[in-house]
């Protein structure tokens, strides 16, 4: 009796975890479709009237702020470090501020309310709290599989946002939990697959950014791959400085002065964002996916300028307190440095420049190596670049620490952590000793 007890417990838990990766897929599913209408809408609106945008992005940051901050708390931003931060924390009420079915309702209208005021934001991020809060929800009587429930809502947000299976779980080892865990790897990949079936069947089985057959064809076409994991590296880490500095605070009045003024802050960025796509002729709004996807295939040629102004517009989103992510953004500023570095590399295809920018850049920003080509490399359906793609990554991770000592998701995750969680000391795991002969 005890062991058919033991059985039909182990068989609930799979269930649950299960059942929700198809939640989690169905709402991602929904999240990338109503994203595509919000950017679509507002650059029928840009076209009808382009000098209005400069009124709407700073009355629509604004107000975007004010009901994050009156109705749903903890779900600005990315939202990743807030489900990095959930899953650190013992305490379920604590957890709850971060994740929650309110906040992922939050999330998901706040980040499409984003995207309708042309923020150069993401919607991938925000598929991971919610994710990671519809996995909690499910999991609230089992307060021993927290922690699982939220790294597997996690990895499937991501899986399902790109149609990336293999990024989630990577996503999940080294960003998520930094560790490979044998008890809760195989309802984690149950819950990825749960989600992803969902996303499929209402996306269909796509490639996120097309397929392409990139390769480096000589020898010396290899010299790109130091330059794109020097320069995307560096550029990544002076973006994740920027989120990190304004994270934490500013120091000085100006800090005081913004604190006291979010709204008024919150206008003002908006209303750079809205200069920034004037002078780029709206290029630089929303999540870059067009953008990106047309450099990448050569069918657009993008201008010398898009890489640093996507840069400032998505620097200047993330830092004005509205929800919405930087992976899709990031991704398109790499893809537009790498786009500009091919002029230096002219016989280097241009498909490869920019795929090397994407992975240079995004590994940069975030310093997790292996998600970053893993997920590149899923997206584009491209693997004979695998190993380029690693070692610009890894150029790029170790350029990034020269300026910025921490991912950026992390480093966020500990604002939203207690001060007595961060002055608990660290537990040093020994090896185990060798058997006594």
């Amino acid at each position: 009796m005890r062991l058919f007890r033991v059985y039909t417990r182990d068989w609930q838990r799979r269930l649950l975890f299960i059942a929700g990766g198809l939640a989690v897929g169905g709402v991602a599913a929904g999240l990338a479709l109503l994203a595509d209408e919000a950017h679509r809408f507002f650059h029928a609106f840009r076209e009808w009237s382009p000098w209005a945008v400069l009124l709407l992005s700073p009355a629509g940051f604004a107000g975007v702020v004010y009901l994050t901050d009156r109705y749903f708390p903890n779900s600005g931003g990315s939202g990743i470090p807030q489900a990095i931060a959930a899953r650190s924390l013992s305490d379920p009420a604590e957890r709850r501020k971060l994740v929650s079915l309110r906040i992922a309702v939050g999330k998901v209208v706040l980040t499409l309310a984003g995207l309708l005021v042309g923020a150069s934001t993401g919607r991938e991020g925000p598929s991971v709290q919610v994710g990671a809060s519809i996995m909690f929800a499910l999991g609230r009587f089992s307060h021993r599989h927290q922690p699982g429930l939220i790294l597997a809502g996690s990895a499937a947000g991501v899986a399902a946002a790109f149609n990336t299976p293999l990024a989630g779980i990577v996503f999940a080892i080294e960003e998520m939990s930094r560790a490979f865990e044998v008890k809760t790897s195989g309802l984690v990949i149950g819950t990825i697959v749960a989600a992803g079936l969902t996303s499929m069947a209402v996306l269909g089985n796509y490639t996120y950014f097309g397929a392409t057959s990139a390769t480096l064809p000589h020898w010396q076409d290899w010299m790109a791959v130091p330059v794109c994991g020097v320069v995307g590296g560096l550029t990544g880490g002076m973006f994740s400085r920027v989120l990190i500095l304004f994270g934490k605070g500013l120091p000085g009045r100006m800090g005081v002065w913004i604190k006291s003024h979010r709204l008024l802050f919150a206008a003002g960025c908006g209303f750079a964002v809205a200069l920034s796509g004037r002078v780029s002729g709206g290029l630089v709004y929303g999540t870059g996916y067009e953008q990106a996807r047309a450099a990448l295939h050569g069918t657009e040629v993008l201008p010398l300028s898009y890489a640093p102004l996507k840069f400032l517009a998505t620097a200047i989103s993330s830092i004005s307190g509205i929800p919405g992510g930087v992976f899709s953004p990031s991704l398109s500023v790499g893809a537009g440095l790498g786009a500009d570095l091919a002029l230096f590399f002219p016989s280097t295809p241009i498909g490869v420049m920019v795929l090397l920018g994407m992975v240079g850049y995004f590994s940069g920003v975030v310093q997790a190596p292996i998600t970053a080509f893993v997920i590149v490399a899923e997206m584009t359906d491209n693997h004979a670049l695998l190993v380029p793609l690693m070692l610009t990554a890894l150029i790029a991770r170790g350029s990034s620490r020269l300026i910025c000592e921490e991912g950026v998701y992390h480093a966020l995750a500990k604002n939203f952590l207690p001060r007595k969680h961060l002055e608990q000391p660290r537990q040093v795991e020994l090896p185990l000793a060798p058997p006594v002969a």
